[in-house]
């Protein structure tokens, strides 16, 4: 009897653990990862508008390199997510819109976890002046470019699989801050080696189960302006370099896109030139800092994603009548129609990924980075719709072509991002 009950004991005792394994096994939280990018460079006779430079009135003449989508999306078994770095140099609102309803209707991510976000290269098709034209050739490559950004999503999230995940930084010494001082005692575009720069490179790693690299994404603080406004070759400038350089180095299928950090303020060091020499050289010491920390980063396959988005709004502001830009020291504005800012967080584990729709200066990220619950914390800018310069409260003491173009008044930006993004991390 007691032989028959030890028996049946042990059996209850199997029939337990075997479960309780089996249960976990299929836990969710287990991170899976899969990417995509899709070549949208027009062809070379098409002749589109560029964007960056009102100067430039004529399309498109060649080709120096390719241009890109890069998806990452990540699931974490009951929430899924994508993070797009686009080579273009915005990301209008219409586009914005269309794209993200588009998204969640094909692939089922929610509006709220996706991050569309653009390098900010000025070498590259205008999206906005694309949406607008009556030009036949250019509305059937709008359309492609629209279709090609959703195929990218979808083929990133058919290539699933189990994934690590895992965050770090470095540092490089690229970028510049731009609000140089003129003979006349104003500020306008320029070098600043005394203003304020971060340096840090941060980096995303995402990895298959055996080790090899399925994403890295790459944010960093700078213009993609290396090549001035007398370029007329398509070309992902210094970020879409650092892409290639680093896909390169890994091969295979590994996609590295490329997100802007903070440089509303911020150029490269080398700056609106002729010359593709220098896209080669600081793309290659954004890329090897890329890689060096990549081989740095610890991962871990435990995920948890959540996600968020918001719309501040700001008052407006617009320039008085005569010459829109000019470093003067006596500039006065008028008040204009409120501007919208789109705010997204994305949480990756502890990793909290901030998007803002605009060009960002310097001082509203050193602010997040002071006051976020968060040590990982990394900004996208560009992201989610276009809200032109977000200045932070302090740059508008020193009148510059930032302060200049900004089309929000003095004293509410700063404050509804940084608040707006952590009290989003508080209640995630």
């Amino acid at each position: 009897m007691m032989t028959r009950l030890l028996q049946i004991l042990a059996a209850v005792w199997l029939l337990l653990t075997g479960l309780a394994s089996s249960s976990f096994g299929a836990e969710k939280g287990s991170l899976r990862a899969g990417a995509a990018k899709a070549d949208i460079t027009p062809a070379e006779d098409l002749a589109v508008l560029m964007s960056g430079y009102s100067s430039r009135d004529q399309g498109h003449k060649d080709i120096h390199d390719r241009i890109y989508f890069r998806a990452i999306v990540v699931d974490d078994g009951s929430a899924r997510a994508v993070l797009i770095g686009s080579d273009v140099a915005a990301i209008p609102n219409g586009f914005w819109e269309e794209m993200s309803e588009r998204i969640t209707k094909e692939s089922g991510i929610p509006r709220e976890h996706i991050l569309l976000s653009a390098t900010h290269t000025h070498a590259a098709p205008d999206l906005a002046r694309l949406a607008g034209t009556d030009n036949p050739k250019h509305a059937a490559y709008y359309q492609e470019i629209k279709d090609k950004l959703a195929a990218a999503v979808r083929q990133a999230q058919d290539k699933l699989q189990p994934a690590r995940f895992g965050f770090g930084t470095g540092k490089a010494s690229v970028n510049m801050n731009r609000r140089a001082r003129m003979a006349n005692g104003g500020y306008w575009l320029g070098n600043n080696p005394e203003g304020p720069s971060d340096k840090t490179v941060a980096v995303l790693k995402f990895e298959a189960e055996s080790g090899a690299p399925i994403a890295i994404l790459v944010n960093y603080s700078v213009h993609g302006t290396v090549m001035g406004p007398r370029n007329y070759s398509i070309s992902g400038d210094l970020p879409g370099e650092t892409s290639r350089l680093v896909e390169q180095h890994y091969g295979g299928d590994v996609v590295v896109p490329w997100t802007s950090a903070a440089a509303g303020d911020q150029d490269p060091i080398y700056r609106v030139g002729d010359d593709f020499n220098n896209v080669l050289a600081l793309g290659r010491i954004l890329a090897d800092e890329a890689i060096r920390v990549a081989e740095t980063i610890k991962t871990s396959n435990r995920a948890s994603i959540r996600g968020a988005q918001r719309v501040v709004t700001c008052p407006g502001k617009k320039n008085p009548p005569g010459p829109a830009r000019r470093p003067d020291l006596d500039y006065q504005f008028l008040d204009a129609d409120p501007v919208d800012i789109r705010l997204s967080l994305l949480m990756l584990n502890h990793v909290a990924i901030s998007g803002v729709s605009g060009e960002v200066l310097t001082g509203i990220e050193t602010r997040l980075e002071n006051e976020t619950p968060f040590r990982a914390t990394m900004m996208l800018t560009h992201a989610n719709g276009r809200s032109g310069y977000i200045p932070d409260d302090d740059a508008y003491e020193t009148i510059s072509y930032e302060i200049v173009t900004t089309r929000i008044k003095q004293g509410c930006a700063e404050a509804a991002i940084v608040q707006g993004l952590v009290d989003m991390m508080d209640t995630l």
